[in-house]
């Protein structure tokens, strides 16, 4: 892991390690920053639905759990924010991974690994996540191009 893009960008994933310390969140890896923008990946249990951890996208190397015991529970613990850019889903049960794959409000979903997809696979956010379209794949291609239509009549 590298640092964060800009002093900017680590003032704002510092502000969340600060506010689990103020929430008396237990940090079970992690927490510390070095030099001037670089944050050590965190862990942090025991999240709370109310907490800003739990309800905002920090983008920054930052976990924030929150235990569940119950599937419908999950699902329910997932879709309990404005945000849904992505998800992921752990288990070796079929079953579990294709009803969490299908109830979960975001815009991908990847079961027993992380990441986006490759090239071929749309790429954004549901409700609040992204920026209203897809990128990658052929559904992108009219989020950068514009359709025109010219018609000619050639005929004499």
């Amino acid at each position: 892991l590298g640092a964060m893009v800009s002093r900017a960008h680590y003032e704002k994933v510092r502000s969340y390690l600060e506010q689990a310390g103020i929430e008396k969140l237990r940090v079970v890896f992690g927490g510390n920053t070095q030099g001037d923008i670089f944050v050590e990946p965190t862990v942090v249990d025991g999240v709370g639905t109310d907490s800003k951890l739990f309800q905002e996208e920090i983008f920054g190397p930052v976990l924030a759990v929150t235990t569940f015991t119950t599937l419908d529970e999950a699902i329910a613990l997932a879709n309990d924010s404005v945000y849904g850019l992505a998800a992921s889903v752990y288990t070796d049960n079929l079953r579990h991974a294709i009803k969490l794959s299908r109830e979960i409000r975001a815009g991908i979903v990847t079961v027993n690994c992380f990441g986006e997809g490759d090239a071929s696979t749309p790429f954004g956010g549901y409700k609040e996540s992204g920026f209203g379209g897809r990128d990658k794949s052929i559904w992108a291609h009219d989020q950068y191009t514009e359709i025109k239509t010219i018609w000619i009549d050639a005929s004499e």
